[in-house]
């Protein structure tokens, strides 16, 4: 069918017309697009913030809690400060203590906690079973130990149904201190400690990697 030149030419403005409007509208959603990613990305890469500090626990823990928690095998040892702080980063105060127990592995499973050694993994020795069996020269140091406490709900570590328990052995620490420790990501609380025996006059410190307890040597004391 013959049409006209105008016609022909409006036809062809109303094709261009339409071709516009649908690729403005492509435009339009690819930048939508866009601008919701950049945000999100944004929003991924804000840093949560720092965990809060450590303090003490009130009243102090005795050995009724640690044997309730841990068994008649392990007593509180006097002299390290004992600590409250969130050590998993999931919003809920644990608890960090030092103790003497005589036998770890009697009572695990009784009492569902986890026998660790961080210390001697860090060595290249990972069996616990092992090196549950060693024993320190030094009579002050035999069965010295760190009870962790992980807790749960609004009254965290003193609930009654804890998330989990950890006895580490093998530590040679002298003082503990809990504090900020950054890692590559982010930033966590860390046990850190000043050792004796083996490690003296070196520090060291403890951190949670989302599965366990790892140790970590920081530096000599170079006095």
């Amino acid at each position: 069918m013959y049409l006209p030149a105008w016609e022909k030419r409006d036809y062809s403005k109303g094709i261009m017309s339409s071709s516009r409007i649908a690729c403005l509208r492509v435009l339009l959603v690819l930048l939508t697009i866009a601008f919701s990613s950049a945000r999100l990305g944004a929003e991924k890469k804000t840093p949560p913030p720092p965990p809060a500090h450590a303090k003490s626990p009130v009243p102090a823990v005795t050995d009724e809690y640690v044997h309730k928690e841990f068994g008649d095998n392990c007593s509180v040892l006097a002299g390290p400060a004992q600590f409250v702080a969130d050590l998993d980063g999931d919003g809920v105060d644990d608890l960090v203590i030092a103790a003497r127990c005589k036998n770890p592995m009697a009572d695990q499973a009784e009492y569902g906690f986890v026998v660790a050694d961080p210390y001697n993994s860090f060595m290249g020795f990972g069996n616990v079973k092992l090196t549950s069996t060693f024993n320190s020269d030094v009579p002050d140091r035999k069965g010295v130990s760190l009870l962790i406490v992980h807790g749960v709900g609004t009254e965290g570590w003193r609930s009654d149904k804890t998330k989990s328990k950890f006895l580490l052995i093998n530590l040679p620490f002298q003082t503990l201190t809990v504090k900020r420790l950054a890692l590559k990501k982010k930033t966590v609380l860390g046990i850190y400690m000043e050792e004796k025996g083996e490690g003296e006059s070196t520090s060291s410190v403890l951190f949670w990697d989302g599965k366990k307890y790892r140790y970590q040597m920081l530096g000599s004391d170079m006095e």
